[in-house]
């Protein structure tokens, strides 16, 4: 039992031990991938003022040129002079708000010509226009007019077309109300008797009790001597395997011991050496690669290999 358990700890400290350098793993950040970025610098922690890369002592005692020196500058501040200098709005936005600039004398004393003054008009009213109409004070200004109704129109009486349209659109010769929610009981409703039919049909299904089989009941003697008969032993046997069927093959099995003391034959063991090739160091070397032949010296080149060799005139 001790060593048992013992062999379930170690397991378990096993498993343990993996799953921990597995959160480990996890738990590091991702290192980049050179191929997702479009240049690769050193790392830059992010949140400090140390530069990007190192500044050589040349470029620091440098002088800038007048066009950095020009950008440089700061931006002119439009609200230093005025009332309006250092308010919130420059301090808590962009403070770039529409630029106001003040109007010289020239223009303050200058005249308008006959085209300003034309344009300058306001919208000349309509001549049918009555400025000072009640529906211009007590409404929008937009609304039907209302005109006043004269005596003989006040005093008049109905005619049967206008009381036909006054009235209001009747419903359907169909049409019926909604039921309400809870539906009232009539007195005839609750004094009634059901007839025969509803009685018998509002009465409990009858089932009978029994007779119920017990769970364990005597077997017979002439069951026991019964003898089954064929078709029934052949339904009782199981299903046999198809013609030629042949099991797996075992994954060892015994070696015979003809087969241990079996020689191998001549051919066999002609067949098992290996081939014996020169080494590369022997075949490439070759003193006389180079050494033309005394016969090659004292041959002839034939008249068809001359005519081969003279070049094409084009």
């Amino acid at each position: 039992m001790t060593t048992g358990q013992s062999k379930a700890n170690r397991e378990y400290e096993r498993i343990r031990e993996k799953a921990r350098n597995r959160l480990k793993k996890l738990a590091k950040h991702k290192e980049p991938h050179v191929a997702w970025h479009t240049c690769v610098g050193p790392q830059v922690r992010w949140g400090t003022q140390e530069m990007l890369w190192p500044v050589s002592p040349r470029a620091m005692q440098g002088s800038a040129t007048p066009r950095i020196c020009a950008l440089s500058t700061p931006k002119k501040d439009f609200q230093a002079g005025t009332v309006h200098y250092n308010r919130p709005m420059y301090y808590y936005s962009s403070g770039r708000a529409s630029v106001i600039w003040s109007v010289s004398e020239g223009a303050k004393e200058g005249a308008a010509t006959e085209r300003v003054e034309s344009l300058a008009q306001p919208k000349a009213f309509h001549g049918d226009l009555h400025e000072h109409k009640p529906q211009f004070f007590y409404s929008c200004g937009r609304v039907t007019p209302i005109w006043p109704v004269s005596r003989g129109a006040m005093g008049s009486n109905e005619r049967p077309r206008t009381t036909t349209l006054a009235g209001h659109r009747p419903y359907h010769a169909d049409f019926k109300d909604e039921r309400p929610i809870q539906s009232v009981v009539s007195a005839a409703a609750r004094t009634t008797r059901p007839n025969e039919h509803i009685s018998s049909l509002a009465m409990p299904k009858k089932r009978s009790e029994g007779p119920f089989r017990a769970p364990q009941w005597p077997v017979s003697d002439q069951v026991k001597t019964s003898v089954a008969t064929g078709h029934c032993v052949e339904l009782a046997c199981s299903k046999p395997l198809a013609e030629g069927f042949q099991h797996a093959k075992e994954v060892e099995w015994p070696i015979s011991k003809g087969a241990k003391r079996a020689q191998a034959s001549g051919r066999i063991i002609e067949l098992a050496q290996p081939i014996s090739r020169a080494s590369m160091d022997h075949l490439q070397f070759n003193p006389n690669a180079f050494t033309v032949k005394e016969s090659a010296l004292k041959g002839v080149i034939p008249g068809r290999i001359e005519d081969l060799a003279v070049p094409m005139n084009r």
